[in-house]
């Protein structure tokens, strides 16, 4: 995974960047490339923008992380964790409750689909993916199948980093340092099209395709052991590949023929990334369960969710069983105020809608690209868009590991933010740039970061 490494020279650097060169472990980063020069501090952010401390501006073009939904600097964000702050700052959901994580468990059950009505709250999103499989693995020794503990996932899927989570994640790079990973994990192809030629062009021929995967490896594995299937409605890494129309619809029925569980991880897509609240109605499917996190809060607490189906919380509900599992800030109080507060805003400025009313304009301006000879494919929905670079566009020739690392971190990833565009630069999986803005963006944005990319892309093209 590349990160913006952009390094601040040595003569020029504040006692921030020195302090944070000396003191601050930063995550995904490459430490020895700051051993002689400054990191990069931001220190404000407003609406769709982020600023340094030497005042320059960059257009938030990933939304912190997939996350910033409603903007940077929002008061009354800040306002609400202040109110619970003030009123009960922490307690723990171990036996106890308080009234924000019933408002919003109450709230989330009414935004996901069918009878999605239970809210095991987590600090993030891996660990709402690691609650999800465990509960896949208790859920079924309750109910009598005690050997269905393994789960299936896509190849270059990314769903966290804890052991269990990272297990399930597809990207082997990410995996080696920390082998032994959980055992039980399979992967299965992902949806990248642009790389499916064998299916003749034909979309919905991939996606049965595709879908078809799962069950070639649930039934190679046995039904009677398969309890899950983790699969992101519009998969992040690799450089957000869509579903084929069909697909969703074939591993439904797929996890329902085999009495496998279906869990939609919406970490990056619930919460307008896509146009809707759980991307799951935006594509038509019904998960057993969902996991959730980064847009609920907009950033500005920590707060993940795994929301799971009556039928999954039906065996916990008699004698003395217990989910034994769960985080000590889970559900605190002042990020469920936070979420609360920032879903109204959500609400009320309709940024569902505005998603839904502006993504093909944003489709449509980064195609624009497209003329470039680097450019080879343009694909996502909603704000969530991925570019995949090319050697050349006929054959689709990537770049090699050497290539990639010149262009992607020795290049591409400081000049975008040198020229005021804050996004990232991936090669987990084939070389791409990934864009996720806040979804209060509009066409001045969208054209900011065509400008941007166009002129980066002309120079990375001059430089191969």
């Amino acid at each position: 995974m590349t990160t913006t490494e952009q390094q601040v020279p040595a003569a020029a650097m504040s006692p921030a960047a020195r302090h944070a060169s000396d003191h601050l472990w930063m995550h995904f980063t490459r430490m020895a490339g700051y051993a002689e020069t400054g990191v990069p501090v931001i220190v404000r952010g407003e609406g769709a923008y982020i600023y340094d401390e030497q005042g320059r501006r960059y257009l938030d073009g990933l939304a912190g992380l997939f996350t910033v939904q409603v903007g940077h600097g929002r008061r009354e964000l800040g306002e609400a964790a202040a109110r619970q702050s003030s009123e009960l700052a922490f307690f723990p959901l171990w036996s106890y409750a308080h009234p924000r994580a019933i408002e919003l468990a109450g709230r989330l059950a009414d935004l996901a689909p069918g009878d999605l009505n239970r809210v095991f709250f987590t600090s993030g999103g891996g660990e709402a993916v690691e609650s999800a499989w465990k509960v896949a693995k208790q859920y079924f020794k309750l109910t009598g199948r005690p050997a269905k503990h393994k789960v299936i996932s896509r190849s270059i899927a990314y769903h966290g980093t804890t052991h269990g989570a990272l297990s399930i994640t597809g990207i082997p790079e990410l995996k080696v340092p920390f082998e032994p990973l959980v055992p039980g994990t399979h992967k299965v192809p992902n949806t990248n099209f642009y790389r499916a030629p064998e299916h003749g062009g034909d979309p919905l021929a991939f996606g049965q395709w595709a879908a078809d995967q799962i069950e070639t490896v649930i039934e190679q594995e046995g039904p009677d052991t398969v309890a899950a299937v983790f699969l992101e409605p519009v998969q992040n890494a690799g450089g957000c590949f869509p579903p084929p129309p069909g697909y969703f619809e074939r591993v439904r029925q797929i996890c329902d023929r085999h009495d496998v569980l279906l869990v939609s991880d919406e970490v990056i897509c619930a919460f307008g990334r896509l146009g809707t609240t759980f991307a799951c109605d935006k594509f038509g499917y019904q998960p057993d369960i969902i996991t959730c996190a980064k847009g609920m809060t907009s950033g500005y607490a920590p707060l993940g969710a795994m929301i799971a189906s009556e039928r999954i919380m039906e065996p916990f509900l008699h004698g003395q069983t217990s989910f034994a599992h769960g985080y000590t800030f889970g559900g605190h109080p002042v990020s469920c105020a936070v979420a609360m507060a920032n879903l109204d805003i959500m609400d009320r400025e309709g940024l569902n809608d505005h998603v839904l009313s502006h993504e093909g304009a944003f489709r449509s301006t980064l195609e624009k690209l497209t003329d470039l000879p680097i450019v080879g494919d343009v694909r996502g929905d909603g704000f969530f868009y991925g570019i995949e670079l090319v050697k050349d566009k006929v054959t689709k020739e990537t770049f090699d590991a050497d290539e990639s690392e010149r262009l992607l971190r020795g290049f591409m990833s400081k000049a975008l933010f040198s020229r005021g565009l804050y996004c990232r630069a991936d090669d987990r999986g084939d070389p791409v740039v990934q864009l996720a803005p806040p979804l209060i963006v509009g066409q001045p944005e969208f054209d900011e970061i065509e400008q941007i990319l166009r002129a980066v892309f002309t120079e990375a093209w001059s430089r191969i």
